[in-house]
């Protein structure tokens, strides 16, 4: 078994697709739209984030909950967080030691979204 979607509540359905495309590697042709307005992008692997538009505030939600995005290397995801904070997004949470390489930004609507390597478990 896998996880294969998220859904996420959103007030601006294209901010949040333009946000998750640039940074997080969805694919912007692979938006589809369905009758309630939810709009579905597709990353590389297939995992699908259904954005459904809400009228009025997203949050506040609790500190704890976020979506995480795994990288391969350390590099990676203190690149990304440069590249995020330049352009302006709020970083939250940072994270740089010798087992562990973190943040948490904070995607349009407030929800947190966490971008880490770690060093692999025995086994893995």
């Amino acid at each position: 078994m896998q996880v294969t979607h998220l859904g996420l509540p959103v007030r601006d359905e294209r901010a949040s697709r333009r946000f998750y495309c640039a940074y997080f590697g969805f694919d912007p042709a692979s938006a589809q739209r369905y009758e309630d307005g939810t709009v579905i992008i597709r990353d590389g692997a297939g995992f699908d984030l259904a954005l459904h538009t809400v009228s009025g505030e997203v949050g506040p939600l609790p500190a704890f909950l976020h979506v995480g995005f795994r990288l391969s290397e350390p590099a990676q995801v203190r690149a990304l967080r440069g590249r995020l904070a330049a352009d302006g997004v709020q970083i939250v949470e940072e994270c740089d030691e010798p087992g562990l390489v973190s943040f948490k930004c904070l995607d349009p609507d407030g929800h947190r979204v966490e971008v880490y390597w770690e060093t692999p478990a025995p086994g893995r």
